[in-house]
């Protein structure tokens, strides 16, 4: 007699694409502890009104350049101390996590938005307008990118949304270079034959079956210009192009400061320090990014 029972096949279930993300994202501890400095980093710039014991610009001449509070001479009323005009440093250096946030995502969001366009145009043109495309972008690159956002603020006028463009318009270059080559390397590639011969139209082409499976690359360009237009910011701060004073700004925090740093080191460590430490999260969580992203680099 002949058994009919079928074999029972186990189905190995897949892990969705956000477990393998953070599967592979975990392996790297630098990368997670970032993320975690990061984060805290995002809450002090949802919650500053409500951490910072006073207002950013308030003054309080009879306490100017007073040490932290674990010093002597100071008081748990500033606990990390007072600048040379009596501002509490606690107040404006959550104070200027919230500029150096806005500075990120403005940044990011423009530079992206422009780079992705040009690029995804740049990878689908005709070849004398990808020359010219990528002569151009060559051209940008071939300046030094803080010089060049000097050129630029002094052009546009010294204020921080000024800032803001000169540095969106210098990181740009990078996208559109990044974007071009995944979409050359996408546009040989089965899927991409196969919808047009469906039909697909050039605009769908272009974003709706190319584009997804280039952001990966983008993302974590992405993570990485956030930290450099943080410090690219407080660069043009220091030299007087960025924010202006009273702007609690980290940059223009250190240049207001730098003629008391021998008297004061309070003034000049902690907005420092905040550059160093959320520059340096940001650069851990873009390379876990990276690895996480990119299949070469996964472990099987």
């Amino acid at each position: 007699m002949t058994d009919t029972t079928a074999p029972a096949v186990t189905e190995i279930a897949r892990p969705s694409r956000l477990r393998e993300f953070w599967y592979y994202f975990r392996e790297n501890r630098g990368a997670v502890i970032g993320l975690y400095v990061f984060l805290a980093f995002f809450l002090v710039t949802v919650f500053a009104p409500l951490l910072a014991p006073y207002d950013p610009t308030e003054q309080f001449r009879d306490h100017a350049l007073q040490p932290p509070a674990w010093q002597e001479g100071g008081s748990w009323a500033f606990p990390l101390g007072t600048d040379p005009l009596g501002r509490d440093m606690l107040s404006r250096l959550i104070e200027g996590a919230r500029f150096s946030f806005f500075v990120g995502m403005v940044v990011v969001a423009v530079a992206a938005t422009g780079g992705i366009l040009i690029g995804m145009i740049s990878g689908f043109a005709p070849k004398w307008l990808d020359t010219v495309i990528m002569r151009i972008m060559d051209i940008i690159l071939a300046f030094p990118s803080l010089l060049l956002a000097l050129v630029l603020v002094a052009i546009l006028g010294p204020t921080l949304i000024n800032a803001l463009i000169a540095i969106a318009i210098v990181q740009q270059p990078h996208y559109v270079r990044l974007t071009r080559a995944s979409v050359m390397t996408e546009r040989q590639k089965d899927y991409v034959t196969s919808a047009k011969i469906a039909g697909a139209g050039l605009f769908h082409l272009m974003f709706v079956t190319v584009l997804p499976n280039c952001l990966a690359p983008i993302i974590v360009q992405g993570a990485l210009s956030f930290s450099s237009a943080i410090l690219d910011v407080a660069a043009l701060g220091f030299l007087g192009m960025g924010a202006q004073p009273p702007t609690p700004e980290w940059g223009t925090m250190l240049a207001e400061a730098r003629e008391f740093i021998l008297r004061a080191w309070w003034v000049v460590t902690f907005p420092g320090l905040a550059i160093l430490v959320t520059v340096l999260a940001i650069n851990l969580m873009g390379d876990g990014l990276r690895d996480a992203l990119d299949p070469k680099l996964k472990r099987s």
